[in-house]
């Protein structure tokens, strides 16, 4: 049994081109019981060398590397001995960490442009993050499934404004994610056909200035139209809505007035509150919405830690709408989902791809 799943401490390979950063993230780690950093490369190839060698519990990742970079290094490692590693990457490589957390990466810490202090919240997170590693399940940070083999073939995306002869708006589906929220949520959105009737509100736990890149990588590989929803966004159908790093989301009728599904739904976005434990808060986006959609209202609880959405979940419910939590057979941490189930608050317990197919059939 490895350290992560006994009170050994946890060992970590710290992987970076940067001598700076190497020494900085084996100090931070290295300061705290929990961790004993048992090695350092300087590129992908000494990497793959030691993980082999030490097997450690985890691995904190620099994308861009001489010799061997950062991707290379993990389709090699997750073939050979799949092991959690938690890229280290800066703001400008945006779309190489969606990149890597397709490839099995588990989760990311952002680093500013420049050469950069690793005090405060960098810190703090770099650590959480690495502690983080005791909840996975085990295995549970492989490459994503290709998109041939985790949903039909989608169709090309034309047009998403809605006609006469298409569904008008039915559900409002409330989705809450974290630690590994972004690869699951590219497995589940492709499954959703272009005509479906519900509109997709997404509350993943993410920094700002990613997940405007987030959105568009997901959107590309969706029949449904996925953007970061901007604050007095028309909530419409065959529409998903990232909720913006940094902000709180919740549905509301606009202007037009009307009851139910049927009214004139929008988006709020809005600055976190004393009461939002999480930002965005999965809590205060499940409780909009079953305020505005009562039995329409859906919700979906995804990997993460914690028990975000678990709160909200009594909302919907007593809404009379239906909550999804997603099994710990297929979630990367089953802190939200079974946080939900311990509560007594969810509908129905799913895999993942049981769930994708549940929200493709509400039409």
């Amino acid at each position: 049994m490895t350290a992560a799943r006994t009170n050994a401490p946890l060992r970590v390979l710290v992987v970076d081109d940067s001598a700076y950063n190497r020494r900085n993230i084996a100090d931070i780690l290295g300061e705290n019981d929990e961790v004993e950093v048992i090695g350092k490369a300087a590129d992908g190839e000494e990497a793959l060398r030691l993980a082999i060698q030490q097997k450690p519990d985890v691995i904190t990742l620099d994308l861009e590397m001489p010799r061997m970079d950062g991707f290379t290094f993990l389709r090699i490692l997750m073939a050979r001995q799949p092991t959690p590693v938690i890229v280290v990457s800066s703001y400008s490589q945006k779309e190489n960490v969606f990149k890597a957390l397709e490839l099995g990466a588990i989760d990311f810490v952002a680093k500013p442009e420049q050469r950069y202090s690793f005090n405060g919240p960098i810190r703090r997170e770099i650590l959480q993050k690495v502690r983080l590693v005791r909840a996975l399940r085990p295995l549970s940070f492989r490459p994503m499934p290709s998109a041939a083999s985790a949903a039909p073939a989608a169709p090309a995306r034309v047009d998403v404004t809605p006609r006469a002869s298409q569904p008008q708006l039915r559900y409002v589906v409330a989705v809450a994610a974290s630690t590994g929220g972004p690869p699951a949520l590219m497995e589940l959105l492709p499954r959703i056909p272009e005509r479906s009737a519900a509109a997709i509100l997404v509350a993943q736990h993410m920094p700002e200035k990613f997940t405007k890149t987030f959105a568009e990588r997901l959107d590309k590989k969706s029949s449904v139209h996925v953007t970061e929803a901007m604050d007095n966004d028309p909530i419409a159908r065959g529409r998903v809505y990232i909720c913006p790093g940094r902000n709180c989301m919740e549905s509301v009728v606009g202007v037009g007035g009307g009851v139910g599904v049927q009214a004139d739904l929008r988006i709020r976005l809005v600055a976190p509150g004393r009461g939002d434990r999480y930002v965005p808060s999965a809590n205060r986006l499940f409780r909009s919405v079953a305020e505005v959609a009562g039995s329409r209202a859906v919700g979906v609880i995804l990997t993460g830690m914690g028990d975000d959405g678990a709160d909200g979940a009594r909302a919907i419910l007593d809404a009379g709408g239906t909550v999804i939590a997603e099994s710990e057979e297929t979630a990367v941490v089953y802190g939200m989902p079974g946080a939900a189930v311990r509560a007594g608050v969810v509908s129905d317990v799913m895999p993942l791809s049981a769930i994708g197919d549940y929200l493709a059939g509400i039409l």
